[in-house]
């Protein structure tokens, strides 16, 4: 039997009243936890929360007088405003080599489309047809340089896996605008700005499109992250039917900070998704400055972008029709905010 320290047996299952002293209690919290939590606060008064972003928005709305443009500034900040304008605009380049489109028809249809060339490349003792003799042509009226090569140089040239049937042409690495360049140089005409912004979009057709469609719905310009997003490719001015000769990209080192800057500035960020809170005809946002967002038709917007908009829309479709394409859902959208802008 064990025994105790004072040398008597000790009860099996008995406990020895500490030294220490008093044991401390829980101070009450385990009957505050019984108490509940304070009341659900209203959707309304959530900010990520979309009554929340609506009810954000319209005070946004309210405050700049309901028309006009929002967040009217003071002299000395129109001034500053003025004097960033008149900066040079600077201009980012993409950190990659330049372009080479390779084949017989794909390079008449980019020289066709005006996109910017340095070189035409031609094999030596190349057979020469229609297509030949049409890119002669249009380079020659250029002035675009005709350098003709032998055939293992211009392999190497095109790549690869490249399949070049003698011609090639050279396009240089696309040049950004800056994204509040863009913005101040449209302030400072005292436009209503409209931008499209672009998160996780791949597919150089739908950037060409979506450039397309902005020129043609009066937008100032198309932003397009730095990282996980599609870039200027000749693909893309080829889609954008030469509208992106007039038409300035910017590129965005933070699409999410970017945008935070352009609500900053009194534009309203407004997303396209599917599930969207706010139905496209009945946008009260369409004249104010705006800039839609559009997500990749796979994963649609981000979290941290969707966040950031006041308004996340959608576009009411059949329901035998599962989405739109991308640059399909921008263009009604950029066609719904003319046609609203055209009313007022």
């Amino acid at each position: 039997m064990a025994k105790s320290g004072s040398g008597r047996p000790s009860r099996a299952g008995a406990v020895r009243k500490s030294s220490k002293g008093r044991t401390v209690g829980s101070g009450g919290q385990g009957r505050q936890a019984l108490e509940g939590k304070k009341p659900t606060p209203k959707a309304e008064d959530r900010p990520y929360h979309p009554a929340g972003k609506a009810k954000a928005a319209r005070e946004r709305f309210i405050a700049a007088g309901g028309k006009g443009r929002p967040g009217a500034k003071s002299s000395n900040e129109r001034g500053q405003d003025a004097g960033r304008a008149s900066a040079p605009a600077r201009r980012v380049k993409k950190s990659d080599d330049s372009e080479m489109v390779t084949g017989r028809n794909s390079v008449v249809e980019a020289l066709r489309a005006r996109i910017p060339a340095t070189a035409l490349y031609m094999a030596f003792r190349v057979e020469v047809d229609e297509r030949v003799k049409e890119a002669l042509s249009i380079a020659t009226k250029r002035g675009i340089p005709i350098l003709e090569v032998m055939r293992p140089e211009l392999d190497r040239l095109s790549g690869h896996d490249a399949v070049h049937q003698g011609l090639a042409l050279k396009v240089p690495p696309y040049e950004y605008a800056h994204p509040e360049t863009l913005l101040d140089e449209v302030l400072r005409k005292k436009q209503t700005p409209l931008f499209v912004a672009l998160d996780g979009i791949t597919d150089p057709r739908n950037l060409g499109a979506i450039i397309r469609s902005t020129a043609a719905f009066g937008g100032h310009g198309v932003i397009v992250p730095q990282r996980r997003s599609v870039g200027v490719t000749a693909s893309a001015w080829k889609t954008s039917a030469g509208a992106a000769a007039h038409t300035p990209v910017a590129m965005a080192s933070n699409l999410t900070q970017t945008l935070k800057a352009f609500k900053a500035a009194g534009v309203f960020v407004v997303g396209l998704a599917g599930d969207g809170d706010v139905s496209l005809p009945g946008l009260e946002l369409a004249d104010r400055p705006i800039v839609v967002v559009v997500g990749s038709e796979g994963k649609g917007l981000s979290r941290l972008v969707t966040e950031t908009c006041d308004a996340v829309v959608s576009i009411p479709i059949a329901s035998s029709t599962e989405s739109l394409n991308a640059g399909i859902a921008a263009s009604v959208t950029l066609y719904e905010i003319a046609r609203q802008r055209a009313l007022d």
